[in-house]
């Protein structure tokens, strides 16, 4: 029986998958080209992660949770859609009786906790600080030509070196690319006004305006511009950028300060054509890399990793072989059923509220009404977030959750009438 994995990449989703796949008794290797300082005390790279409860269950599940100190989790509890003065909706986790949708954690706090995880497992070993000279695959196992000289070799390879993978692409695997021509600035910022723990997605004026709680009076900000635009913001002088964003949040924020570094990255979503191949798969953004309007690309990235450990885990229970190929399908099928329709609506929501063409507003401030006018959709949306099981779960399951989301109508219905 051969029960190791090779993993190429060391990124948040590549060290949970290790962890996952550790659990379920399996060795890993996991090859990353930045040296294990990087890796052990990650820079901060502007990227705040929204994680949902079922993100955060699989973290506490994988021992990366409880190492993301308590100062470091800032809460959701409500999220706003808004278009140009259009007030738009408001989603509260409330509604289920919580008091927030998910828990906002910054991506090298991540990264650090899962490293930490990683050290103290012995049935992983990570290559940091050598490159992929080479990636091969055939019948019996794949096979990875590391720069330093050294062969790795496993009855499965799985590529989460991103959305760029290069691993993905020696393994011959196409992928479709949307690239928005656009890019994104991040940075945080102190506000004398209070954010109340809610996020923000505005959108209009030519571009899209992002707010994230991560205190009452600091926040993450997120400006969606013109790649010339993101370059100017970037050059700007402290106070200089401050009042800029000031300007473009129309003063709903109060005073602003700079509180970090300025980072921005351009945006482009990318769709695996295939998950998986003989004795290879891919997973977290290598697979579906999103449009972080819906702030899903991480959890997806999770999902990912919580079906994939799963089908490697069954595959060696029952064939000895965590590279099986009726496993690996099916671990391509449930991630497709499960991403497909996240993926499509984010690219369908991108495309549409940042059409700058005056025949688009009409149907964004139709959908934004929706939301205001229908409960039962604020509903869904939350339970969305704050829903516990992998995706995708039991029939019976959604049809339990449809019940909850519209039990409050029922409930009206049978008293009122």
């Amino acid at each position: 029986m051969n029960d190791n994995v090779v993993i190429v990449g060391a990124g948040p989703a590549g060290l949970c998958l290790s962890l996952a796949l550790a659990a379920r008794g399996m060795r890993v290797d996991v090859v990353e080209r930045q040296p294990a300082t990087a890796l052990a005390v990650p820079g901060f790279d502007g990227r705040e992660i929204a994680l949902t409860h079922s993100s955060m269950r699989l973290l506490r599940e994988l021992g990366v949770w409880d190492r993301i100190p308590v100062d470091e989790r800032a809460p959701l509890r409500r999220a706003r859609v808004l278009d140009g003065a259009d007030p738009g909706f408001e989603v509260d986790g409330a509604a289920f009786g919580h008091d927030r949708l998910g828990m906002l954690v910054s991506n090298r706090v991540i990264r650090a906790a899962a490293w930490q995880a990683v050290t103290n497992e012995v049935h992983i070993r990570v290559h940091a600080g050598v490159a992929v000279e080479a990636a091969t695959r055939d019948a019996r196992a794949a096979r990875v030509s590391l720069a330093d000289g050294r062969l790795l070799e496993a009855p499965l390879l799985v590529a989460a070196d991103s959305r760029y993978s290069e691993t993905r692409r020696a393994m011959g695997i196409p992928v479709h690319m949307h690239d928005f021509g656009s890019s994104m600035v991040l940075c945080r910022m102190r506000h004398a006004m209070a954010n109340d723990g809610t996020a923000w997605e505005w959108f209009g004026q030519g571009q899209t305006r992002a707010l994230l709680p991560l205190g009452e009076h600091l926040s993450s900000v997120v400006l969606t511009v013109p790649g010339a635009e993101a370059r100017r913001l970037l050059d700007l002088s402290p106070d200089a950028f401050a009042a800029d964003v000031a300007a473009r949040y129309e003063g709903r924020l109060g005073d602003l300060e700079l509180a970090s570094t300025r980072h921005a990255y351009p945006l482009v979503a990318t769709w695996a054509r295939r998950f998986v191949a003989h004795r290879f798969a891919l997973a977290g953004d290598a697979a579906v890399g999103m449009h972080p309007v819906t702030a899903h690309g991480f959890n997806l990235g999770l999902s990912s990793v919580e079906h994939l450990a799963q089908a490697a885990g069954d595959g060696l229970e029952r064939h000895g072989d965590p590279g099986d190929a009726a496993m690996l399908a099916r671990y391509q099928r449930r991630h497709r059923i499960g991403s497909t329709p996240l993926f499509a609506g984010t690219q369908a929501v991108a495309g549409l509220f940042t059409d700058r063409r005056a025949a688009a507003q009409p149907v964004r401030r139709a959908i934004l009404r929706m939301g205001r006018r229908l409960p039962v959709l604020r509903r869904a949306l939350a339970a969305n977030l704050l829903d516990e099981t992998p995706r995708p779960a039991a029939p019976l399951h959604y049809a339990r959750t449809g019940i909850r989301i519209l039990r409050p109508r029922l409930r009206r219905r049978s008293f009122g009438h």
